[in-house]
């Protein structure tokens, strides 16, 4: 499978990470794995991408983040949602649900 990148994965990171998030806390790479492993490799965060929108979202109060020691090397940076992070998860849930389903109106007879 080809890998799906620029504008595509840049107005859906929030959404993408928000979601992995709420399941558990993770560190950036594990949720750059999680986004790779899960998408089958068609989508894949660069650290370019990945560690700017973590730090934004932490400025703006959707997450916040610990350093944790690691059983397999130096300590880790574990985000977790804030409260205000849980409830934009699900607006950009509902919304991308709604996208999804115009988009796939418009093209899934094709």
């Amino acid at each position: 499978m080809s890998s799906i990148g620029g504008d595509a994965l840049r107005g859906n990171t929030v959404t993408l990470i928000l979601t992995l998030l709420e399941e558990e806390p993770m560190y950036g790479l594990q949720i750059a794995r999680e986004v790779e492993l899960r998408s089958e490799g068609a989508l894949k965060f660069g650290q370019g991408l990945l560690y700017p929108t973590l730090h934004q979202l932490e400025k703006d109060g959707l997450l916040e983040s610990e350093r944790l020691f690691s059983q397999h090397g130096p300590r880790r940076k574990y985000y977790r949602l804030t409260q205000q992070g849980r409830r934009r998860a699900e607006r950009l849930r509902r919304r991308w649900s709604v996208f999804a389903r115009a988009m796939e109106s418009i093209l899934g007879g094709r």
